[in-house]
């Protein structure tokens, strides 16, 4: 979706790492991220859930290694483009609980653009509540409710591998 959007405003596309912390009796429920620094930004059900703080840090280290290896590969092929008063969108396919997406937006954030975007096919409308103090503007499709999870609103959900963000990147011009 990224490199679509980006030929399409004939922009420049980049990556931004940031990894889920899952829950711990479901991993594909975020309960946080962590970002490429290493901050980690929890939702406040951890506490409602008395979610341990050691499983939120083992978790997200464990997570900075994955965004760390990740880094390492994609900047040969790809070196990162300051984001430093340029207009940014972030593009996600969908959001759940905004975890990934806020932690890639406040990341974002704190290195100056001049314009923050989120894009977004479909979320909830209290995440959306949520994300709309950390971005400049949220272009989305569809906020529906009842929301249970974003791959009921596609048909083909399939996670994006690294070989194929690596190819993206080797394919993609150097920024201008």
């Amino acid at each position: 979706m990224g490199r679509i959007i980006a030929n399409a405003l004939h922009g420049d596309l980049d990556v931004v790492l940031v990894r889920k912390i899952g829950a711990p009796d479901n991993p594909e429920y975020a309960i946080g991220a962590v970002d490429e620094d290493g901050r980690i930004w929890t939702d406040p059900i951890v506490s409602r859930l008395g979610i341990d703080g050691q499983y939120i840090r083992d978790e997200a280290a464990r997570q900075l290694k994955v965004i760390k290896a990740r880094r390492v590969q994609y900047t040969p092929i790809h070196p990162a483009i300051d984001p430093q008063g340029r207009i940014v969108i972030v593009v996600d396919d969908g959001v759940a609980t905004g975890a990934t997406l806020g932690a890639a937006l406040r990341l974002l954030r704190q290195q100056r653009p001049a314009r923050l975007i989120a894009a977004f096919a479909v979320a909830p409308p209290d995440t959306i509540a949520r994300l709309r103090p950390l971005a400049d503007d949220l272009v989305y499709l569809s906020a529906p409710e009842p929301f249970r999870a974003v791959g009921e609103f596609f048909t083909d959900f399939r996670e994006v591998k690294d070989d194929e963000v690596l190819q993206i990147l080797r394919e993609t011009p150097p920024p201008v």
